[in-house]
C-alpha cells in the first residue's frame, strides 16, 4: 500500500512537470528501499520474538561481505543521490558521454541508472556513479540560454590576400552594410598616412587589404542577419597561418537552438561566405587535384 502510495505521488508529479526540475523518482525509490528495510527488520523481529536493536546490532558483521558482493549497487546508489541533490541531470537535458556512448535526451534517472534516448533512436543505460566519476556534457544550458554557437573557420588562400586599389574601393562602396566600415578606415588610414608625409616610402604607409575588408564585411553581414543572435558574442577573427591558408573564424551564435534550424543557418551563411570571396578578389584554399590540371 506504501508502494502504491509513493508510486502514485511519483506519477503526479510526472504529469505535473516537478520531475523536470528535480527527480523525484530517485527519491521515490530512496524511501521505497529504506521502508522495505525497516519492514524486514519488523518482521524478523516479531518472528523472532526479539528487540528491533538485536537484529540492527548484527549489520556490523555482514557490512564487509554486503559492501564487497554490493559494490557497484552502492556506488550507483549514492551517485543517483549526488546526482539528484546537485541537480548535475534533470529529465529532458540533452547529456554527451562519448565513453558510453550516449548522445541524447534523459528519459529516466534512477537511484542506480539513467537511461538516456540517443538521436539515432537507441536506448544508452548509464551507471549512475559513471556520470559522477567520468566526464560528461549537460547541454541544456546551451538550450536554455536561446543561442547556439557557430565556430567555423574558412581557409583564405595567401596569395590572394593583396591591398585594394582605390577604384576597388570605390566598387565596394556600394555595399551597404561595408560604407561605414570603409569611411571610418578611410579615414584612420588617411590620418596616420598624413603623420608619415615626410617618409612617403611605400612601406611607411597604410592601405586596406582585400582579407581585412573580407573580414569588415561578414561581421556587419553576422549583425544585419536575422538568424543571429544579436546579444550574444559575434565575432570574426584571424586565426594563426597553416599549410592550408589563413583560417578566418566565425563565432557568432543562432537565435534559436533548434538543430535543424541551425544546421541550415550555419549552411546558408558559409554558402554566402564562399560565393562572395571572389568580389573581394579572395580564393578560399582547397588541396591540389586532379580537376584542377
Amino acid at each position: 500500500m506504501i508502494f502504491a502510495l509513493l508510486d502514485a505521488l511519483n506519477d503526479i508529479a510526472t504529469f505535473k512537470g516537478i520531475t523536470r526540475r528535480m527527480p523525484i523518482k530517485s527519491f521515490v525509490q530512496l524511501i521505497k528501499l529504506f521502508t522495505f528495510f525497516v519492514g524486514v527488520v519488523v518482521s524478523m523481529s516479531i518472528l523472532a520474538n526479539e528487540s528491533p536493536v538485536i537484529f540492527l546490532s548484527g549489520l556490523g558483521v555482514a557490512t564487509g561481505f554486503v559492501m564487497l558482493v554490493f559494490k557497484d549497487t552502492i556506488l550507483g546508489f549514492v551517485a543517483g543521490i549526488q546526482l539528484s541533490a546537485n541537480r548535475m541531470i534533470s529529465l529532458n537535458d540533452w547529456i554527451q558521454m562519448d565513453s558510453y556512448g550516449a548522445n541524447g535526451t534523459v528519459e529516466e534517472i534512477s537511484l542506480t541508472t539513467v537511461k538516456v534516448r540517443n538521436f539515432d533512436n537507441t536506448v544508452s543505460m548509464l551507471p549512475a556513479y559513471a556520470l559522477v566519476q567520468n566526464a560528461f556534457i549537460n547541454w541544456q544550458g546551451m538550450s536554455d540560454s536561446g543561442g547556439r554557437r557557430i565556430k567555423r573557420s574558412v581557409n583564405v588562400d595567401v596569395t590572394s590576400i593583396r591591398f585594394l586599389s582605390d577604384e576597388e574601393i570605390e566598387k565596394l562602396k556600394s555595399i551597404r552594410i561595408l560604407r561605414q566600415y570603409i569611411y571610418e578606415k578611410s579615414h584612420e588610414i588617411s590620418d596616420y598616412n598624413q603623420e608619415m608625409s615626410e617618409e612617403p616610402a611605400f612601406g611607411n604607409l597604410r592601405q586596406m587589404t582585400n582579407l581585412g575588408m573580407f573580414r569588415a564585411y561578414i561581421n556587419a553581414y553576422l549583425k544585419a542577419n536575422k538568424d543571429i543572435h544579436q546579444y550574444m558574442l559575434i565575432m570574426v577573427r584571424q586565426l594563426e597561418p597553416t599549410p592550408e591558408g589563413i583560417p578566418l573564424q566565425v563565432y557568432a551564435f543562432t537565435n534559436n537552438t533548434d538543430w535543424a534550424y541551425y544546421e541550415g543557418v550555419q549552411a546558408d551563411l558559409f554558402d554566402h561566405i564562399y560565393s562572395i570571396m571572389p568580389l573581394f578578389g579572395l580564393r578560399p584554399y582547397q588541396m591540389f587535384t586532379s580537376n584542377d590540371a
